[in-house]
């Protein structure tokens, strides 16, 4: 089979080891191991890897939570790759300039910000765990929302019936049933339930006159507050919305010290066009590879190819 070899990295194209044939997720003889692309990784960049999750702390999002909110939010950037790629990234950007120190530093690069990678990567999984999480809970309040919203809207439905009959002769009262009425939303649902619960309870008699149910007004209030707490998780609004925004935050605050590692590589290494592939995004550069065959341009915004 054949290799395509890549400094210490070798692809294998059916992704199989070829002295057992075991799938890219492990190698039973241990001849080979397998990063998340499908390379096969020698020991000492393993090694390396390994040696810098030890150094990324469950506290990095805390230690540098002052920076990422001192970031204006007109530079705060989306991520345009998947973030357990530009992550994964960070960390081989970090190996490879460790072995390049002296050359960079002859430069004048200012060496904290490969200091500092592994822990801006660290919050950066750290921030994208905790949206992943409110977002999961997010779509179960999506989902939990198109299950019960029908039913509180046809409640709301019968309580205006309820209210436009029993308030039939007193305009004032319809008055204020047809402005409660007014609106079709799902905001103007849950207000309606419980201007409705208000409105019935200041009028129980008229009520009470047509047999109406008055522990339904109660049932209102009740469920104005549940579908108030049920649409604002499906919107975001308990929290996703805010983690994503921390998550942005955190991929900014890690690109800033990426790319000024890639910039001072690219410059001091503008002659080697092997070594600058370890000073660029092979994310990019593979995306632009299969866009350039079919004719097109990738859009990678400030990313490098």
């Amino acid at each position: 089979r054949r290799f395509s070899i890549f400094r210490e990295k070798w692809k294998i194209a059916s992704h199989f080891c070829i002295f057992c044939k075991f799938s890219k997720t492990g190698c039973k003889n241990q001849f080979l191991s397998f990063d998340q692309w499908g390379y096969i990784v020698p020991d000492k960049t393993i090694n390396n890897i390994n040696k810098l999750n030890e150094v990324m702390s469950n506290d990095d999002l805390t230690n540098v939570m002052d920076a990422l909110l001192a970031i204006p939010e007109e530079e705060v950037k989306n991520p345009p790759m998947p973030v357990s790629v530009a992550i994964q990234e960070a960390v081989d950007l970090k190996i490879q300039a460790e072995d390049d120190k002296a050359e960079l530093e002859s430069h004048g690069f200012d060496w904290n910000y490969v200091e500092e990678l592994a822990v801006r990567a660290g919050a950066c999984r750290q921030a994208q765990s905790l949206w992943a999480k409110d977002y999961r809970s997010q779509e179960e309040a999506e989902k939990e929302w198109l299950e019960k919203s029908p039913a509180a809207f046809d409640f709301r439905d019968m309580l205006l019936d309820a209210f436009r009959y029993a308030f039939r002769k007193d305009d004032t009262l319809l008055a204020k049933v047809v402005v409660i009425a007014d609106g079709t939303s799902r905001e103007d649902m849950i207000q309606d339930l419980n201007d409705l619960a208000v409105l019935g309870k200041a009028n129980a008699p008229l009520l009470e006159a047509i047999k109406f149910d008055l522990t339904q007004l109660d049932t209102a209030e009740q469920l104005a507050t549940e579908m108030a707490q049920l649409l604002a998780g499906a919107k975001g609004e308990d929290g996703a919305s805010k983690q994503l925004d921390l998550r942005n935050r955190a991929y900014t605050y890690m690109k800033q010290a990426v790319d000024e590692v890639r910039a001072c590589g690219k410059y001091v290494f503008s002659g080697d066009d092997n070594h600058l592939r370890g000073y660029r995004s092979q994310y990019f550069h593979n995306l632009n590879r299969k866009n350039r065959n079919k004719g097109t341009d990738a859009e990678t915004g400030t990313e490098a190819a």
